[in-house]
């Protein structure tokens, strides 16, 4: 059996709520030419210009609001993931960032010194759906970490694994408690993406976005179509739980900019929900298995507030997968298929 480590990478976090930190990180976030797709230099102007100076200090003190004597929750609780994984697979497991520390190229040396005949490094990015700003930057940014440090082992990577039996029981089963209150519906609300995003990952050209059913045609396209995925996701765990459709639906969270993101939007449902008789919901966020700003503050904070003064009764936040001991197994199982 040939010599194994994991590495586990995660989004990101500043490394303090303080605004020095926070602009550092939105500027590598932003600057990411697949998270804002726009030619240079006039992405440069945008992010450091305008979106950074007048964004950074409310951004701080959104991060301030989730901050634990722990730091930064998603950091936290990838760290807490690693050694639980660790104690699974009775492999090493190490964890990097796409934005912020540890960086990959760093974590790349360090495996490299502290297993020098290692052969494999298997990784396994922490987003269950493929998208360009999410999955596709992480990969290849340890990719390009991995050739520049001249790395003597193989790098094996996890795929999106939205439709995985043990993802989607995991998820189910996180469910399952919140079931027993009283409640109108779930939401499935997932981070969200322009739709220029999901056109410039359809591999056929002509498939997505082109009619209203395209995501339940049978294409190729799905394969790196992060809305089919959601929706096929969405599909999965309320079937598992039985769940009749009229008491779910998915939504897309997080819009940036004044173009055209995934519909429908979460805030907005969070606005109109009351008046539809929707007046005690559940909510969880699939697209993240660590819970971090865009759950903790975005949803938990922000959306709970914006549906109780637009009528709402009770909104209870559903947790990520976090460190539950299914998850923690799911992860190994994953990792062994490749």
């Amino acid at each position: 059996m040939k010599k194994r480590a994991i590495l586990l990478a995660n989004l990101g976090s500043p490394d303090s709520y303080q605004v020095k930190d926070v602009k550092t990180y939105l500027k590598e976030f932003l600057m990411d030419e697949k998270v804002i797709d726009i030619p240079f230099l006039a992405r440069y102007l945008l992010v450091n210009g305008i979106i950074v100076p007048f964004r950074a200090a409310k951004s701080a003190e959104r991060y301030r609001s989730i901050w634990t004597e722990n730091g930064s929750p998603l950091i936290h609780i990838t760290r807490q993931t690693k050694e639980l994984l660790e104690e699974e697979s009775g492999l090493p497991v190490y964890m990097c960032m796409r934005y912020g520390h540890p960086a990959p190229k760093d974590v790349l040396k360090e495996i490299a010194a502290q297993h020098p005949g290692l052969e494999e490094l298997v990784l396994l990015p922490l987003y269950p759906h493929y998208a360009m700003s999410s999955f596709e930057t992480a990969v290849e940014h340890v990719k390009k970490a991995h050739k520049a440090n001249g790395s003597q082992f193989e790098l094996k990577i996890v795929p999106p694994f939205y439709d995985y039996q043990g993802y989607i029981n995991a998820v189910a089963n996180s469910i399952k408690p919140y079931l027993q209150q009283s409640y109108d519906h779930i939401l499935f609300s997932y981070h969200g993406i322009p739709e220029r995003h999901i056109l410039k990952s359809d591999i056929t050209g002509n498939h997505c976005l082109k009619n209203e059913n395209c995501c339940s045609v049978s294409s190729e396209a799905h394969q790196y179509c992060y809305r089919h995925q959601v929706i096929e996701t969405t599909k999965l765990v309320a079937a598992k739980l039985q769940l009749p459709e009229t008491r779910f639906s998915f939504s897309f969270q997080s819009r940036l900019g004044k173009d055209k993101w995934l519909q429908p939007d979460t805030a907005d449902l969070f606005k109109n929900f009351p008046g539809k008789g929707i007046r005690k919901l559940l909510v969880l966020c699939p697209a993240f298995v660590s819970d971090c700003l865009e759950t903790l503050e975005e949803i938990e904070e922000e959306g709970k507030a914006l549906f109780l003064q637009s009528g709402g009764e009770s909104f209870t936040m559903i947790p990520c997968l976090n460190t539950q001991p299914e998850w923690i197994n799911t992860m190994n199982t994953l990792v062994n298929s490749i």
